[in-house]
């Protein structure tokens, strides 16, 4: 969708100035990395440990945004000791992508805009371009930066010191870190074109896919609310975080892929580091309420279908599943209703305490079943749609 359907002709017609250092940061980088990596590639090779030191820190830098910058601190979905925040901080920097106080100011006010072509700074409804790079490349009234929204973040020394000495910091991890392995392996040239520009312009085109691809390409499982999809293979690429409906229908749950199964690196990262003691208090959205959402959606989707046609006994099996629905969810908000009546202490009781979570368990079990039984009333509705 272009802009010209959400902005007036006039407001569409007169696109802000350029960012010029944006514009020819992005535009130097990308060229060298097309043109001067692989002919120096191809003219001289590159030395396996040149190779290794641009994947490892891709994959610090990588990491570092996705559970450091996104789920840490834009929206505090766990707590980290120092040392990983730290950590955290300084190879977020090497991403340069801002420093967290900026990033998180960004991103909260996606979250609470998002497609608001007025408001959200990279609505994919301005266009796709727009979403994934051309956002920085001007100056933009939604990207100003509002840092009302992350007054939490400065209680943070980390984030404020990164902020303070985000400069130094950007000049002395991609420039020094790779010199200072040429000056090791004797390889300077392959450290700075791999090390160095390759791996910085793979970490911003990964990163953006989130704002771009991830709200494309995909399906919509638990929202119909906003274009944010799911696609596992963007997930490959975003160390997690293409499970972005999910995201945004939850964004306080420190994980995006909810399967065992599901590529989420940063998920993973995040339980390893809460086994080791340095991260705690990880937010997990309940089951329950996760069903829900998928059953909501699943019944709007079936009422749309019913509505275009269909016998009145696909509509009577409907409203029976759909009274079936309210019942449970109104059982599920009695027991909450009981936990926070009976308090903490209450809570310390062994029985109490099993009986809430049993019949918790017993509740989703109902949501599964009827899940079940609504793909199986869709199947059937195959043959009415064709």
């Amino acid at each position: 969708m272009s802009a010209s359907s959400n902005r007036t002709p006039n407001a569409a017609s007169r696109k802000p100035p350029l960012v010029k250092s944006s514009a020819i940061f992005f535009g130097l980088t990308n060229l060298a990395a097309v043109t001067i990596v692989p002919y120096w590639g191809i003219v001289h090779g590159y030395s396996a440990a040149a190779w290794i030191a641009a994947a490892v820190l891709l994959t610090l830098g990588g990491m570092s945004i996705t559970t450091g910058y996104h789920r840490l601190w834009s929206h505090r979905t766990f707590k980290a000791a120092w040392p990983v925040r730290l950590v955290l901080a300084l190879f977020g920097g090497m991403a340069l992508q801002n420093s967290i106080y900026v990033w998180a100011a960004r991103h909260r006010i996606h979250h609470r805009h998002v497609d608001d072509v007025e408001r959200d700074p990279h609505s994919i409804k301005t266009s796709f371009w727009h979403a994934h790079i051309g956002w920085m490349l001007r100056h933009w009234p939604t990207s100003e930066v509002d840092f009302s929204q992350v007054r939490d973040l400065e209680k943070d020394p980390i984030v404020m010191w990164q902020h303070r000495y985000y400069w130094p910091l950007v000049w002395t991890t991609n420039l020094g870190i790779p010199l200072l392995l040429g000056w090791i392996t004797g390889d300077w040239i392959g450290m700075l074109l791999l090390a160095g520009v390759l791996r910085l312009v793979a970490s911003h085109h990964f990163t953006f896919f989130i704002n771009s691809l991830a709200h494309t390409w995909g399906r919509r499982p638990y929202s119909e609310d906003n274009t944010a999809v799911d696609n596992g293979a963007i997930a490959l690429l975003t160390w997690g975080e293409g499970y972005h409906n999910y995201h945004h229908a939850f964004q306080a749950d420190y994980r995006n892929g909810i399967r065992w199964w599901q590529y989420d690196p940063s998920k993973w990262l995040i339980n390893v580091l809460a086994w080791c003691g340095l991260v705690r208090d990880r937010k997990r959205v309940p089951n329950f309420r996760i069903r829900r959402a998928r059953l909501m959606l699943e019944f709007t989707r079936l009422q749309r279908r019913i509505e275009q046609g269909a016998p009145a006994t696909w509509r009577e099996r409907l409203d029976q599943e759909l009274g079936q629905f309210r019942d449970t969810i109104g059982q599920w908000q009695v027991v909450q209703r009981r936990r926070v009546e009976a308090g903490a202490d209450a809570l310390k009781d062994r029985w109490a305490r099993t009986e809430m979570r049993t019949r918790i368990k017993e509740l989703e079990y109902r949501l599964k079943m009827q899940q079940k039984r609504l793909r199986a009333l869709t199947q059937s509705l195959e043959p009415q749609a064709a």
